[in-house]
């Protein structure tokens, strides 16, 4: 009895450690300044000084992710905000971002930078724009990673998210996300 005990408690100890390797490779986005389904500093929020929602300084928060697909070549980042003004506000359209970047830290795609090709978010904008979100709930805002097969050069600057996601279509090795809320102070 206490030999069948014994491999029970061995084998318990197998799957659960092989369950725990299993989820260390899962494909991740993250940040150091928030949690998923966390608050967003105020500093993120945009800084649109014409209008009265933007209360921050529109500094992008840090994202880092890990457990690349296999075969990943490029990456495309997509921020959504998808209360914005009844169906969704594209706040940065990020793509071309090479598979040897894992991170930006913050405040760095608040600018033009080389490790990303800029997109056009709603506000005809091609680098990260903070929230602006109207007094009221939370709104939600999305941050999906992409890993795909394209080279980082493949596409052209200046594409809106419907144009990337048709780009997208059959190079896509993997996604992932991470929500952050914002609720406008005033």
């Amino acid at each position: 009895m206490l030999r069948i005990r014994q491999i029970i408690t061995v084998a318990a100890g197998i799957f659960l450690l092989a369950g725990v390797a299993q989820a260390a490779d899962v494909f991740t986005i993250s940040s150091p300044a928030f949690k998923d389904g966390a608050m967003l500093a105020k500093k993120n929020a945009g800084a649109n000084k014409q209008n009265p929602n933007c209360v921050g300084d529109n500094v992008s928060p840090p994202l880092q992710w890990t457990n690349v697909p296999a075969g990943t070549t490029s990456f495309a980042l997509v921020m959504t905000d998808p209360e914005g003004r009844g169906t969704g506000v594209d706040h940065w359209i990020a793509y071309g971002i090479p598979a040897s970047v894992t991170s930006f830290a913050e405040g760095e795609v608040s600018k033009p930078s080389d490790k990303y090709v800029g997109g056009i978010g709603t506000a005809k904008q091609s680098i990260y724009m903070g929230p602006c979100t109207p007094p009221g709930s939370p709104h939600h805002y999305t941050f999906v990673l992409i890993a795909t097969d394209l080279d980082p050069k493949a596409l052209p600057p200046g594409l809106t998210k419907p144009e990337l996601f048709e780009k997208l279509n059959g190079h896509v090795k993997g996604s992932t996300g991470i929500i952050g809320l914002f609720k406008n102070p005033l």
